[in-house]
């Protein structure tokens, strides 16, 4: 193993991008709900139709024995969801002040830049411009086209971009206008527990697409894109047995964490009360074999390091999947790691991926 890591560093870049995620250090993340209230109430939501707005919100005492209690156990990101989470600017801006973070938010209500530099966030947007005015604007708010005013040519800002099969018309001319607003963009694929198993063959062409378009402006690599959209990696396929973001904490987990797949050791996904946790950060009880979320996926691939030392073109595969997702997350250099999009993108051979 060792032996094949060091020749595949050899590579200059791989070198260069490997030498910044292990300066960066582990992550031991947790995800959190910062509040149980939320300014919109969207058509699939996950966070309503598994009653996680029922946990109430932490009292302040509450809230600031939690970030002790963190910081003593070890915790070093949060991934901060919701309700949502600008309603809660000053409890937003005391769990930055002690931890690495990402913010989900739907772009409503504006994050000031002034005590909030550098902060990571992700702007949801459902489906394309016409169906997000339905889904989350009940067909009389364009919070699309709110948000795109509220963070132009805010650097801070990424959209958080969840499709369907269904919207895979409209991919392009949406991507282009999170650009042109001067924003970047991660995808999402959307994930009901209750549907079939979802066809997203058709948007992985389109992401492949837009990265050719935009090569500095996508987060999504193209490896991420096949794992999610196929539900692949090597011989495993995607289900609550390989999901490596779970509760370690939950006792429902407890054989899952003994089945000799990887997991996150740290992380566990805590309720808007702060005290109790949840099977996952989008699930209570659902059938994991329709998550499609990507940040569950990216973990898929990064826990799965030794699997990717077979062939050089695997470890780039992992290498630079891993380190956008450290870069999304400002875990290592941000101005420095967006002039390595482009690159990033060209070193992922897609003859491979689409012949797995």
């Amino acid at each position: 193993m060792f032996a094949s890591l060091s020749k595949y560093l050899e590579d200059p870049f791989l070198n260069t991008l490997y030498s910044r995620v292990r300066k960066a250090g582990s992550i031991k993340s947790i995800s959190v709900d910062l509040t149980d209230k939320c300014n919109l109430r969207c058509d699939g939501c996950y966070f309503f139709r598994e009653g996680m707005d029922s946990f109430g919100k932490a009292s302040e005492a509450g809230f600031d024995d939690f970030i002790a209690r963190e910081k003593e156990r070890g915790t070093n990101f949060v991934t901060i969801v919701g309700g949502e989470p600008a309603l809660e600017l000053e409890r937003l801006r005391k769990l930055r002040d002690n931890f690495k973070v990402n913010v989900a938010t739907n772009g409503l209500v504006k994050i000031p830049k002034e005590g909030f530099e550098g902060l990571p966030f992700g702007i949801a947007i459902w489906g394309d411009a016409d169906a997000d005015i339905h889904l989350r604007g009940s067909g009389k708010v364009n919070v699309f086209e709110k948000a795109l005013r509220n963070y132009h040519n805010d650097d801070r800002a990424f959209f958080y971009y969840t499709v369907t099969p269904q919207s895979e018309p409209g991919i392009i001319d949406t991507v282009r206008k999170c650009v042109d607003n001067g924003n970047r963009v991660l995808f999402n694929f959307f994930s009901d527990p209750q549907a079939r198993e979802e066809s997203f063959e058709l948007i992985h062409e389109r992401i492949l697409a837009v990265i050719d378009l935009y090569p500095d402006m996508i987060f999504t690599t193209s490896y991420l894109s096949h794992v999610v959209s196929t539900g692949r990696l090597f011989d495993q396929k995607w289900s609550y047995e390989v999901c490596p973001n779970f509760s370690v904490n939950d006792p429902q987990n407890e054989t899952r964490k003994g089945n000799g797949n990887p997991y996150s050791p740290h992380f566990n996904a805590y309720n808007s009360d702060l005290r109790s946790i949840r099977k996952c950060c989008t699930s209570v009880a659902g059938d994991c074999r329709n998550c499609y979320d990507v940040w569950q996926h990216f973990a898929w691939i990064i826990a799965n390091f030794k699997k990717h030392l077979a062939t050089g073109e695997d470890f780039a595969n992992w290498l630079t999947t891993t380190y956008v997702f450290y870069l999304v997350n400002r875990l290592v250099d941000y101005d420095e790691g967006i002039i390595l999009l482009p690159e990033i993108h060209s070193r992922v051979n897609r003859s491979i991926i689409n012949n797995c």
